[in-house]
């Protein structure tokens, strides 16, 4: 693990800075993925009311991504993330705000602009990444920021289930969600920190960028994949918290401590993923990750079938931590493949419209697992749809790995 965090302390500091931005950014998201369902809940929301609001910030996320990937093609990306690390904060709070007064307007217009500001870091950050950092620290940045996401759930699984079990009254959700808002702020600092002189196309270089700039058979190859799982993730992933409230009746303290779990198996196996990569190659290492992942996804899901049983809150929690390290290994080298796949000049597009992809993807989700619930449909059912679309979308993967290998495009 030592060698590990060696291997990570090399990246450039401007790097190390952003992805700190990232962390605070992330931090907020997870927090809010995890704990927000559950304090609507207690506010008296339904499941299909918080889908809906919900698919109010994917929205925001989706309407803003294409022209934002065109926008930074030739300009400089690093004034686009003192948006994020202030926006995301200060809509998150308003979003609290608006639950606990009742006010649908404010938590609807919230999720909206906390969507739009979400996206003015998780849209820049690869191509800042890859035109800032050396060759040799491609993979490093790329999966340290992608760790971020599963340290952000250590952290703020780790303060929700401490204080929750503390004192349940005070450190309640609502609570603990405006201490995550308030703390995220701090990703401001980091923004400012980042001072190295910002990699830009030279004047001469530089050109209005036009739709026709890009090679768009090779982009929505590429990114085929990405929309299916993404499609199938949206009826799991901001769902599972209700999943293990609804289905087996654990605590909100109880389900930040698997929370919490499950995020340090995905950290320490994602910061793994350098090092797998070397030794499998991606032929290997996704399809076999993601295949491992959607057999325990399966058989969480089903545990519904026999909820009544004490037996079947353990084998849910025990699967879902063997699938969330599984799935989120691949993630890393599934974003590299495509950057690589699609080549240097399409990579500001791939960037915004896989933020895009997941955006609408995920909107789509909520809307359609919001109708679902309205009509009593099982999680289990829903939860089959996302292993389906799964199954579909690692098959793709292999497809791109064997293209890519035929293109020349190393995937050892």
């Amino acid at each position: 693990m030592l060698s590990l965090i060696k291997d990570y302390s090399k990246l450039d500091k401007p790097i190390l800075n952003l992805i700190a931005v990232e962390f605070f950014v992330q931090l907020i998201n997870v927090a809010f993925v995890a704990i927000l369902p559950l304090y609507m809940k207690a506010e008296g929301y339904s499941d299909a009311e918080y889908a809906h609001f919900t698919s109010y910030r994917y929205f925001g996320m989706l309407a803003l991504a294409v022209s934002l990937g065109i926008y930074i093609k030739n300009r400089k990306i690093l004034p686009l993330f003192y948006v994020a690390a202030i926006g995301v904060p200060l809509f998150g709070f308003l979003i609290l705000v608006g639950v606990h007064l009742h006010y649908m307007s404010l938590i609807l217009i919230a999720h909206l602009l906390w969507g739009t500001c979400y996206t003015f870091i998780q849209i820049p950050v690869l191509p800042y990444i890859l035109r800032n950092a050396p060759s040799e620290q491609h993979t490093l940045a790329i999966t340290l920021n992608y760790v971020m996401w599963s340290l952000a759930s250590i952290i703020s699984s780790l303060i929700v289930a401490v204080f929750n079990q503390i004192d349940p009254d005070l450190f309640n959700e609502r609570n603990l969600l405006f201490a995550i808002a308030i703390i995220g702020f701090v990703g401001v600092h980091f923004v400012v920190k980042i001072k190295k002189e910002e990699q830009v196309p030279s004047p001469q270089e530089k050109k209005k960028a036009s739709i026709r700039d890009y090679d768009w058979k090779l982009i929505i190859k590429a990114l085929t994949p990405t929309t299916i799982i993404a499609i199938g993730a949206g009826f799991t992933i901001p769902f599972i918290s209700l999943f293990f409230s609804n289905v087996h009746n654990m605590s909100t303290a109880a389900i930040s401590i698997i929370n919490f779990l499950a995020a340090c198996l995905v950290t320490y196996i994602a910061m793994l993923v350098p090092s797998i990569k070397k030794k499998y190659g991606y032929k290997k290492a996704v399809p076999t990750t993601q295949s491992l992942a959607i057999i325990a996804l399966i058989i969480m899901a089903t545990t519904q079938y026999y909820s009544e049983y004490s037996i079947a809150v353990y084998v849910a929690v025990i699967f879902y931590l063997l699938r969330q390290p599984l799935m989120n290994t691949a993630a890393p080298m599934t974003s590299e493949i495509t950057m690589n796949y699609v080549g240097e000049k399409n990579r500001e597009m791939t960037s915004a419209l896989t933020s895009a992809i997941w955006s609408g993807s995920t909107y789509f989700s909520a809307v359609v697992f919001g109708i679902l619930r309205h009509l009593d449909v099982r999680y289990v059912n829903i939860f089959l749809i996302t292993a389906g679309m799964y199954i579909v979308g690692v098959i793709w993967y292999s497809i791109l790995i064997y293209d890519s290998e035929k293109r020349g495009i190393s995937v050892k």
